[in-house]
């Protein structure tokens, strides 16, 4: 039996309607998509891409705000907005602007402009952290945080929590099962035993943390605030203050990954929690979309930083290479698009328009829930909220993918996008941003409503 109380009979009925109109109303997609096939692998130029819930690629045309157009003329209310990567909208005009301008004026030099001090400047202001260094991704700017603090502290065990999401960096790719750290299923082309490195321990259990810190190996703790890809997963009360006080008392170091929760506040849960990390990460949105991340550091950080740097140096005679940065790391245009969206795109006022808006949707989601007499959940995290196939919210990574229902997911993923609504793909998240109307929440909630009335009228839906 599922949680989610749904018959499987029934999503599949549901779904195999739902994806015959896809193929019917999508021509030019499913033409392109059998095109793409003799070119792409898997027909997508990610894999993952193919993923989706639909029968066939949906191709798209363009994008602007809260909305994108596909090949075939349908218009979309975007509530994924690229998992994050247009988290401000699609070509926010101040960036779509810097990107003209920057595009006339060099690309990349392996130099830095004046833009670059700026950025640094704004996000110390921003973060509360001194000291900065740009990426191309967060998957890099992790990859090379971690190095970092392995190198500080001399150990060599990262410590990550189940289900946490931290890009494709190796050293995270693993998961707790019965109090055991293995490595994610699924996991491709895995030279090297991860367990033997990394460490994986549940979210919101302090004992299984301070159990799994007392080895004393651990180089830091890499974690998001709140975890966001396993589905939703809210710390509990003071679980956060733990991990500060307990990376301290064993001498780890705390790594902070603001990449999906920057929804929360403009400083993101560092500044909104004074969480006081000695690095943080982020990427996907900090340049409005163009491919960017940065990470920040402390005073004591950047001291050790330096001192590693040194002994390296000494140890190579002055040559060798730190394993640290790509050719395209803060390249001229990234940076200007980042000092643009800093100060102009990613404001106060932005979020004073996004997070109420997603707080009516989680409102909406609960009243929905309730008028179908479903037994799920809403989570909430500033401008991103999420419903859940399990009656409270979870407390765990583990408890979070018990509640999955993957077909009946997809089938309502389907049934909204054939009717022109988009939202985050693998699990049921949605994010609001600055271009996002009341209207627009209202058109998602009265679609799914009527998506959960075709689908609970078909005999024998529930359990």
């Amino acid at each position: 039996m599922t949680s989610s109380g749904i018959a499987e009979q029934a999503v599949e009925a549901f779904a195999t309607r739902e994806r015959a109109r896809f193929l019917q109303q999508n021509p030019k997609s499913v033409a392109l998509a059998e095109r793409a096939r003799h070119s792409l692998f898997g027909g997508v130029p990610m894999h993952w891409m193919s993923d989706w819930s639909t029968p066939s690629s949906l191709f798209v045309s363009r994008a602007k705000g809260a909305r994108f157009y596909d090949v075939d003329g349908h218009e979309y209310i975007d509530f994924c907005l690229g998992d994050t990567g247009s988290m401000f909208g699609h070509s926010p005009d101040p960036i779509a602007k810097a990107i003209a301008e920057q595009g006339a004026n060099g690309l990349t030099t392996m130099l830095p402009g004046e833009d670059a001090v700026i950025a640094g400047e704004l996000l110390a202001e921003r973060f509360g952290l001194p000291f900065w260094q740009v990426a191309t991704t967060a998957t890099d700017a992790n990859r090379f945080v971690i190095r970092w603090a392995r190198a500080i502290t001399g150990r060599k065990v990262l410590l990550v929590f189940d289900g946490c999401y931290h890009g494709t960096v190796d050293d995270v790719m693993v998961r707790c099962r019965d109090g055991r750290t293995v490595h994610r299923s699924g996991l491709i082309g895995q030279a090297r035993n991860l367990a033997k490195t990394s460490r994986a321990v549940p979210f919101n259990d302090v004992a299984a943390l301070e159990a799994a810190l007392a080895q004393g190996d651990v180089a830091a703790i890499l974690c998001e605030p709140a975890m966001t890809n396993i589905g939703m997963v809210l710390p509990e009360p003071g679980f956060m203050a733990r991990v500060r006080e307990l990376s301290k008392q064993y001498g780890s170091l705390l790594i902070i990954d603001e990449t999906h929760t920057i929804s929360t506040d403009p400083g993101g849960c560092t500044r909104a929690w004074d969480l006081k990390p000695d690095f943080i990460t982020l990427g996907k949105p900090i340049a409005g979309g163009v491919p960017c991340s940065v990470y920040g550091c402390s005073h004591e950080m950047a001291q050790a930083m330096q001192l590693a740097r040194q002994h390296a140096s000494e140890a190579s005679h002055g040559h060798g290479h730190s394993g640290m940065g790509t050719t395209l790391s803060a390249n001229a245009l990234a940076m200007h698009c980042m000092r643009v969206n800093l100060e102009q795109v990613m404001t106060p006022a932005a979020y004073g328009h996004m997070l109420p808006l997603a707080a009516r949707l989680a409102a909406g989601l609960r009243q929905l829930i309730g008028k179908h007499d479903l037994h799920w959940s809403v989570t909430e995290l500033g401008a991103r909220c999420e419903f859940q196939f399990c009656a409270t919210p979870p407390k765990t990574g583990a408890e979070a993918e018990a509640a999955f229902h993957d077909s009946l997911q997809m089938a309502l993923h389907l049934y909204l996008i054939n009717r022109g609504i988009l939202i985050t793909p693998f699990h049921n998240m949605t994010l609001c941003c600055p271009d996002t109307s009341a209207a627009d929440v209202d058109r998602l909630l009265a679609t799914l409503d009527e998506a959960l009335t075709e689908l609970l009228a078909i005999p024998g839906a529930r359990l």
